[in-house]
């Protein structure tokens, strides 16, 4: 009977949400916009919440706390132990991907790629020192600003403003983190999301250095050893040097492989500093502030180093995607972007490296190749249904990863590899179940 009371109430709550953002939808018509309403899609959903809120309920009746625990404990177990063997099948993937010969299946890559090296950075932050942050999308607009503006003006080529955007993005991070040294929690996030929205705002009216609303374009691409991808195939040119037919697929190639070794860089050094004093004193941070403090720890620099070094990966993968589109606009930079990296390490697991970039693989890539099997569906059967829900379901994509999101946060709200293994142990490395580790409150 309280199942039903709590279910029935979940169904009401879900009715007031899902009334104006479902069952109300504009349509154009002659006489203008009209509003109309759909009750059917309504019921659906309402319904779906209320058989979801039972499910769970009578589930977690039928297992106790301590079984629930244990089984945590033994998937966590597992999946660390498996990550020895998925970890290099993914890198020979990714090496190997370029060679299918797919021009699509290799800008889908390359976006996966960029995720998650936002993951990773942004997983330093979160992750690591316990930092919530919602504005992470500034640091990937400054760098991706910072390379436009330089090598457009001073005309630099790639490889000299990366590090470039890269140190201005981590100065910006530094700029973020002295005021909210003393804020923590819901406080911080309220924050960092405000600055995000400053960065933006401040792209999008300051026109004389930014072009405004309208975006730079012509932006130059990376050269490989001075050699330029241009098609005309003379001197100076990839295709000249190595007496090859140019083709563009030659140039989405090569930007493939620089955003994954940018990503397996970020990678790299992050397993790096979790080893050194400064990356146990993040993990100390996110643990117990006060306790971290006891130990004469110095939580201003923890802190300070958290958001300057994430901020700078996260100008490396700015700087990346100015390159690679050629034209940058404030509407890259939206708060939608920190949403859905923050979304990526909190589905991963926060300080995992792996997770994160399982998790970047599902959301992004997982949604195209859903679609691509609805279409093919859609062609082998003749039916126009799945061609129908392939082609909208672009549109549904934020509910997709909401849905996602409760879905985990009920099952495993650590997220999906939520054991962490202490860096440094007396004896053998045991792995720390998640019920046993503190996210920090920053």
């Amino acid at each position: 009977m309280t199942a039903l009371r709590d279910a029935f109430l979940s169904a009401l709550v879900a009715c007031g949400l899902f009334v104006p953002l479902v069952g109300l939808v504009t349509s154009p018509t002659e006489e203008g916009l009209t509003l109309t309403f759909r009750p059917l899609a309504t019921a659906v959903v309402v319904g779906l919440v209320f058989v979801g809120r039972l499910l769970i309920l009578t589930w977690r009746a039928r297992h106790s706390r301590r079984e629930i625990t244990r089984t945590n404990r033994a998937i966590a177990e597992s999946v660390t132990r498996a990550g020895r063997f998925v970890m290099p099948v993914l890198l020979v993937a990714a090496v190997a991907l370029p060679f299918s010969g797919s021009r699509y299946y290799i800008d889908l890559g390359t976006l996966v790629l960029t995720y998650v090296m936002l993951g990773w950075g942004l997983n330093i932050v979160v992750g690591l020192a316990g930092l919530l942050d919602l504005g992470y999308v500034a640091f990937y607009a400054v760098g991706a600003y910072s390379y436009a503006l330089l090598a457009q003006t001073f005309g630099l080529g790639f490889w000299t403003c990366l590090p470039m955007a890269g140190i201005l993005a981590a100065l910006w991070g530094i700029m973020l983190g002295f005021p909210v040294l003393r804020l923590r929690g819901d406080y911080l996030a309220i924050v960092t999301l405000a600055f995000g929205e400053i960065i933006r705002v401040v792209i999008n009216n300051w026109t004389d250095l930014t072009n405004g609303p309208n975006g730079i374009s012509g932006i130059p691409r990376p050269t490989l050893f001075g050699l330029s991808f241009s098609m005309d195939g003379g001197p100076g040119t990839v295709a000249g040097f190595f007496n090859i037919e140019p083709a563009t697929i030659q140039r989405v190639i090569f930007l493939y492989y620089v955003i994954l070794g940018l990503a397996l860089l970020t990678n790299w050094v992050t397993l790096r500093l979790r080893r050194l004093p400064l990356g146990r004193a993040w993990e100390a941070l996110r643990e117990d502030e006060v306790a971290c403090r006891s130990l004469g720890i110095n939580v201003t620099n923890t802190k300070l180093t958290a958001f300057a070094i994430g901020a700078m990966f996260g100008g490396f993968a700015g700087a990346f995607f100015a390159t690679r589109q050629a034209f940058i606009s404030p509407e890259s930079f939206t708060f939608i972007e920190s949403a859905t990296v923050l979304a990526i390490v909190v589905l991963g697991g926060l300080g995992s490296q792996l997770g994160v970039a399982l998790a970047a693989l599902v959301m992004i890539g997982g949604l195209e190749v859903l679609r691509d099997f609805l279409s093919f569906l859609g062609d082998q059967m003749n039916s126009p249904l799945f061609a129908d829900i392939a082609g909208n379901l672009p549109l549904y994509r934020m509910l997709i990863f909401g849905v996602a999101l409760v879905v985990m946060m009920v099952l495993r709200p650590r997220g999906l590899i939520s054991g962490r293994t202490p860096t440094v142990a007396l004896g053998t490395r045991r792995e720390i179940a998640a019920e046993l580790v503190a996210q920090g409150r920053g």
